[in-house]
């Protein structure tokens, strides 16, 4: 396969498909400013609604664009300056976007970080960065300098608006974290120019459009709930709507339905729990979202044979976001995460870097002229080269799906051959009574290695799971151990949690 090179110059120099037909003036610039500007012509709208069980939070464009200028003076007050960083340890409220793109409109930056990290993490991670400010809720870990400030909105929507604040777009906009799955998180620095690479994700994989009411189950702090559920509905006009905390993912079917939602986005663990709850009719949504963890092709099928809507796949990474997607008006076939999204120029690399035929396992690469890769990792060069490897293993069919194979330090070696452990899952998703599956590499004794299945439902005969994946894996793909856990262990974006499961093996072993 030859990677499609119709240019490697700066994509933020052209224009974009979507939600803008020509870019706006790049040396006066502001992420905020772009993010509102829908809403200044319709000021009555709703922007945003906090839904719980009995009511709604609602937010109009003009309150919303109040609050955020408001915040934005408020900062500016406190003596940060322009370029500042301003660490967010807040929960998931209005405070939090309100707190985001109001450093942004100031010219500040804000850092998203999770509200469920320790004292000890976040002051390490406060360590890496140096915030001018810390903005608190109560009951969330911070860290022990600067003096955390309180957010209070009702003190920030009192204040006069502070101007936007322009400048170049591939000025520094916001830092967000690494997971840290495989080492300590990363600080990753983004420009204000990824907003317009947020566009080719409106059609490329959302469907978005202004009449939308889109609803995002996650954490404000998580980029893909703050870019599409938030950032992205805001560009065009839309409304985002949000589950309140006290919400149950088993209950999210009532809210959606009690306010019309037209699109849901979350991660495949949250709809195999709808499922599994049992879903009423859904008549306003079109589709769903899914991102953040690989999506099973058995939990799509059975998404789509229940609620009779399709499930359309993302892949992304803190780095970039989400490039390559599954969309309405191209849906990815059965067992393929999507296509690269129109303007996204990818590779797909060997270890010594050169392009892979088409069906051949690779590293997935994209061009570091992407508006939406990230400037650096803090203290780090920017990216060079051509090409930006992201270390996601793929390979791409003859019609130009990528097909997803897991991450290149996930790929499992026993006995020397380099197997996917998305292959696997892939494989024996449809395990009878099994509702959750999980494959990884262990050590049953020391310099043996290899294949177990962890699973979660309903306790299997080891002969049974065996005999199923004999029938549909090579012999040197199958498990030769199976372990029933009452969950699969992942982590808060629903990624499994591979390290774990080898873990919860070794403690398996007789002493």
């Amino acid at each position: 396969m030859q990677p499609r090179q119709q240019s490697l110059a700066p994509l933020a120099l052209r224009a974009y498909p979507g939600s803008m037909s020509a870019l706006p003036d790049l040396t006066r610039f502001n992420l905020a400013a772009h993010v509102l500007a829908a809403g200044h012509a319709t000021p009555d709208k709703l922007a945003l609604a906090v839904l719980s069980l009995t009511g709604a939070e609602r937010w109009s464009y003009a309150r919303l664009i109040g609050a955020v200028r408001g915040a934005g003076s408020w900062m500016l007050a406190q003596g940060a300056q322009p370029g500042d960083r301003i660490l967010l340890r807040l929960g998931n409220t209005p405070a939090y976007p309100v707190a985001y793109l109001g450093a942004i409109a100031a010219g500040l930056v804000p850092v998203a970080t999770s509200p469920l990290l320790t004292a000890p993490e976040i002051t390490r991670m406060s360590a890496a960065i140096r915030p001018r400010l810390v903005l608190s809720a109560p009951g969330i870990a911070l860290p022990p300098a600067p003096a955390a400030q309180v957010a209070d909105l009702a003190l920030w929507e009192a204040q006069p608006p502070c101007d936007w604040h322009l400048g170049d777009a591939g000025r520094e906009g916001y830092v967000v974290f690494t997971s840290g799955t495989s080492g300590t998180p990363l600080a990753v620095r983004h420009a204000h120019r990824a907003i317009l690479a947020r566009a080719l994700m409106h059609g490329g994989w959302e469907g978005l459009t202004v009449a939308d009411r889109l609803l995002h189950a996650g954490a404000f702090n998580w980029t893909y709930t703050m870019g599409t559920g938030l950032l992205d509905p805001w560009t065009l006009g839309a409304t985002a709507l949000i589950p309140a905390s006290s919400v149950q993912i088993e209950q999210l079917p009532l809210v959606l339905r009690r306010h019309d939602a037209t699109i849901l986005a979350t991660v495949p663990t949250v709809l195999r729990r709808l499922l599994r709850a049992g879903l009423p009719p859904l008549p306003r949504l079109r589709h769903v979202l899914s991102a953040g963890e690989p999506l099973p092709a058995a939990l799509r099928a059975a998404w789509r044979a229940q609620t009779g809507t399709e499930v359309h796949e993302a892949l992304g990474m803190s780095e970039i976001s989400t490039f390559i997607s599954s969309c309405p008006d191209h849906t990815a076939p059965d067992g393929a995460t999507g296509y690269p999204q129109p303007g996204r120029h990818i590779a797909i690399l060997s270890e010594t870097g050169q392009s892979l035929p088409v069906g051949e396992i690779g590293q997935l690469a994209v061009s570091t002229g992407d508006p939406g890769l990230m400037l650096s990792y803090d203290g780090h060069p920017p990216p060079s080269g051509p090409w930006f490897a992201t270390g996601d293993m793929v390979h791409q069919d003859a019609d130009g799906a990528i097909h997803y194979h897991g991450r290149a330090d996930e790929m499992m070696n026993p006995g020397g051959v380099r197997v996917s452990p998305r292959e696997v899952e892939q494989a024996l998703s449809g395990l009878p009574g099994v509702t959750d599956l999980a494959v990884a590499e262990v050590e049953p004794s020391p310099g043996i290695r290899i294949i177990a299945c962890f699973y979660a439902g309903t306790a299997l005969p080891e002969s049974t799971a065996q005999a199923f994946a004999a029938e549909r894996l090579a012999r040197y793909k199958c498990p030769r151990a199976f372990r029933h856990l009452p969950e699969i262990p992942r982590g808060p974006t629903g990624k499994i949690n591979r390290r774990a499961l080898a873990t919860l093996f070794r403690k398996d072993l007789p002493a």
